[in-house]
């Protein structure tokens, strides 16, 4: 059983940044990667997301520019820098990891398996 937990979340300013963490344990593999939001009253959606190397990366459109995916195979953890936060930015994240090898990348919240408990952004205006 793989576990993934998130961390780094908090509240910023608009315009601020934040980086988020997320680490995984469990049995060895490769894993793809994902960070997801939910924001109160809407649908979980993709932000990003990084294959198990992380040669291979995707952003919504929402968040490219701004938002970066990168990951350290060693310690087994991935990050989301979030930079020029929006109060729109506002949400639940939450980190998901996946059973995948090679360069795909996936992006819908059905095609992960693992997931972590989330933590709240805050971006006020």
């Amino acid at each position: 059983q793989v576990q993934v937990v998130e961390s780094g979340g908090g509240l910023v300013q608009t315009g601020g940044s934040l980086r988020l963490s997320c680490a995984a344990s469990g049995p060895t593999g490769s894993y793809g990667m994902g960070w997801f939001r939910q924001a109160s009253g809407k649908e979980r959606e993709i932000v990003a997301a990084i294959n198990w190397s992380g040669g291979s990366s995707y952003y919504a459109d929402s968040v490219k520019g701004r938002f970066t995916i990168s990951r350290d195979l060693a310690k087994n953890t991935v990050f989301l820098q979030m930079n020029s936060l929006k109060p729109e930015d506002t949400a639940v994240y939450y980190c998901a990891a996946t059973r995948i090898s090679g360069f795909a990348v996936r992006t819908t919240p059905g095609a992960y398996t693992y997931w972590g408990q989330g933590t709240q952004v805050t971006v006020s205006s």
